[in-house]
């Protein structure tokens, strides 16, 4: 609740090395309280952007929410892949705000369900426990969830063609 990654008018809704060298520091102290990455927050740290250099997707009861693309946010194809196979599948999608009261309580009701980030290199990366200021909260038993795992495989399943691109997703490049 210190660092800033983006802020409304910067640079965080462009893929530039400026949001990258941003995180370092905050990275760096993460690892050092045993974090392996930054729970990003808007600049005011009350909303959830970012975890690490990812999209980030939480799962709250049936609802599948992930940040809104407000100029802070990258959005990604990883993102807009989870997305899709989210809708197609029949689950309640939400692209809107998500703030750290309501992530705390719904952890602290037993309604939280999974935290997932996505994007190119990671694909889809389960977060297993949360730290916010001195609470530290498991989520899943630490273990990936079943969306996770299930985004995973489809979309890994398209990548390297053990399953039909229905959606045009692949280019083949001669």
């Amino acid at each position: 609740d210190r660092f800033v990654r983006a802020a409304p008018g910067g640079l965080g809704a462009v893929k530039a090395g400026a949001n990258y060298a941003a995180s370092l520091l905050a990275a760096e102290e993460a690892k050092k309280r045993g974090f392996d990455q930054v729970l990003w927050t808007d600049p005011e740290h009350r909303h959830l952007e970012e975890v690490g250099t990812m999209n980030m997707v939480v799962v709250i009861d049936d609802e599948v929410i992930t940040p809104a693309l407000d100029g802070t946010i990258l959005g990604g194809i990883t993102r807009d892949s989870v997305l899709t196979l989210c809708r197609e599948w029949d689950l309640r999608v939400s692209e809107r705000r998500l703030s750290v009261d309501e992530l705390l309580q719904a952890e602290s009701a037993g309604r939280l369900r999974e935290v997932f980030g996505c994007g190119t290199a990671a694909v889809i990366t389960p977060v297993g426990q949360l730290g916010w200021k001195d609470r530290t909260i498991v989520i899943n038993g630490g273990q990936p969830g079943e969306l996770a795992r299930r985004l995973f495989g489809a979309i890994t399943d398209v990548q390297y063609g053990r399953v039909p691109d229905s959606r045009g997703w692949i280019t083949e490049i001669d």
